[in-house]
C-alpha cells in the first residue's frame, strides 16, 4: 500500500515535504487535511503506530491552538478528549503526516523521512 501523505497545500512545510517526496520518487496518496479531516479512529491508530504522545499531533503554531488555549488543555485532558479535539478540525493537527503500514511520521524531518521512505 502507498503511504498516505496528509498535508495542507498552503503550508510551507507541507510544500517542502511534497517537493522532497517528488524528488525522491516516493509514491504517495495525498490527502488535504482541511477538506478531509482525520477521524477519531484514524488518529487513535496513527498515534499508537507513531509511538509519540498525543500532544505531538497538535499544530502548536496554529491560530486555533492559540485561540482555544489548547496548550493548557493538552496538559490536563484525557487521550480520548484530545483525540476528539484533533478530529474536530484538521487545522489543529500538526502536518505533514506520513501514514504507512508500520510507521507514522509527524512533521517534516528530512533525515527521518530518508530513513523510513527510501
Amino acid at each position: 500500500m502507498k503511504p498516505l501523505f496528509i498535508q495542507y497545500p498552503k503550508c510551507g512545510t507541507c510544500r517542502k515535504a511534497a517537493k522532497w517526496l517528488e524528488e525522491n520518487n516516493v509514491d504517495v496518496t495525498s490527502r488535504h487535511i482541511a477538506e478531509d479531516n482525520p477521524t477519531c479512529e484514524e488518529l487513535s491508530v496513527w498515534i499508537d503506530r507513531s509511538g509519540l504522545p498525543v500532544s505531538r499531533f497538535f499544530n502548536t503554531s496554529g491560530m486555533i491552538y492559540k485561540e482555544q488555549n489548547l496548550k493548557e488543555k493538552v496538559k490536563t485532558a484525557t487521550r480520548d478528549e484530545l483525540i476528539e479535539v484533533l478530529a474536530s478540525n484538521g487545522m489543529v493537527v500538526k502536518r505533514p503526516i506520513i501514514v504507512a503500514d508500520d510507521f507514522v511520521l509527524v512533521g517534516f524531518n528530512e533525515i527521518e523521512w530518508q530513513e523510513k521512505l527510501r
